[in-house]
């Protein structure tokens, strides 16, 4: 009976490639190499059906290949643009995503990092919502959208200069009353900025803002009694809102609508996030867009990077206004 031959190992791959070990094990742990070395050794290791044994490597280096996810949710269009983008930039580095969504649970939040602690996992990339959430100095961990202090890191999109190039946009198409609108957590956080940086820009163009903010909590009605107390005989007292999410922008224009004010004719709105309507890759609203990849890509090399304890506290990421229907410019992004 003929011996069944043993698998390939590491050194098996280096001879096929003529290439040192050093070197496959470079391109097998996504340390740069030449991309030729890289190209034969993975050829090698496709033709002698070579598998990496991530159990055994991780048993080896403490390490376990793994980053998780935090997300309060999925079903809202840029949590599951950002799942999306961090899990494919994690792929590309050799590793797995574990994903945590905590409907916005604080004690979710809290035990995805006590499993951390237990080396499950090689790092955290959160978006959080507990306001006395507790992250200990040293353990990797970056932050989206929150700033926790200066020892960990925190990628954002320039909220506040979103916020100021929604107001020049408004202002640009004839808006002379602007109104900010904002519904959301009471955590305070980086996308807090997107009301500084439209009253900034109301404030130089001599023009006075309105504004209401409100909580999750407090629902939608409060926006509704507002928008009714300030449209008489189908004229509103304004003509342009910034509101702080697509979301929120879409559930005021069909208000405005359904009371016979013309968007954007009589009221011009913009919303921040950059959503797209599914199938046809159009913005559901004119809006400022979030470099949602860009910040996937950032948060992952900055959590693997061994150098990332030094990288920037606030990492922001420049913004683009995108038309949507919702403003009289009529041009769309290019």
């Amino acid at each position: 009976m003929k011996k069944k031959s043993a698998a390939p190992t590491m050194k098996d791959v280096a001879q096929e490639a003529g290439v040192s070990l050093g070197t496959v094990s470079k391109v097998f742990n996504n340390i740069p190499v030449g991309e030729d070395y890289r190209h034969r050794v993975r050829e090698a290791a496709e033709k002698l059906g070579y598998q990496i044994n991530s159990y055994a490597r991780g048993l080896k280096t403490n390490r376990t290949q793994t980053v998780a996810l935090i997300l309060p949710l999925l079903h809202h269009p840029f949590f599951s643009a950002l799942a999306e983008q961090l899990t494919g930039a994690l792929m590309q580095r050799g590793y797995r995503a574990l994903l945590f969504i905590t409907n916005f649970d604080p004690d979710a939040e809290q035990r995805c990092i006590d499993m951390v602690r237990q080396n499950k996992a090689d790092g955290i990339i959160a978006l959080t919502y507990h306001p006395e959430l507790r992250v200990d100095e040293g353990l990797p961990f970056v932050s989206i959208d929150r700033h926790f202090g200066t020892s960990i890191p925190c990628v954002s999109a320039d909220n506040f200069g979103g916020g100021y190039l929604a107001g020049e946009k408004l202002i640009s198409f004839g808006c002379k009353k602007p109104l900010f609108l904002r519904s959301g957590s009471h955590v305070v956080g980086e996308p807090d900025k997107r009301f500084a940086g439209f009253d900034a820009c109301c404030r130089n163009a001599g023009l006075p803002c309105e504004s209401l903010t409100l909580h999750d909590a407090d629902g939608f009605t409060p926006f509704f009694e507002f928008l009714d107390k300030h449209v008489i005989r189908k004229k509103p007292s304004f003509d342009g809102i910034f509101c702080n999410t697509d979301s929120l922008t879409l559930l005021i224009c069909d208000y405005l609508r359904s009371h016979g004010v013309r968007v954007p004719e009589d009221v011009q709105l913009i919303g921040f996030d950059g959503i797209k309507s599914l199938g046809t890759e159009r913005y559901v609203c004119s809006t400022i867009v979030q470099p949602v990849a860009e910040m996937a890509q950032m948060a992952v090399d900055v959590l693997l990077t061994d150098s990332s304890a030094q990288s920037s506290a606030l990492i922001s990421l420049p913004v683009h206004y995108a038309y949507g229907g919702t403003t009289l410019d009529g041009e769309a992004d290019v």
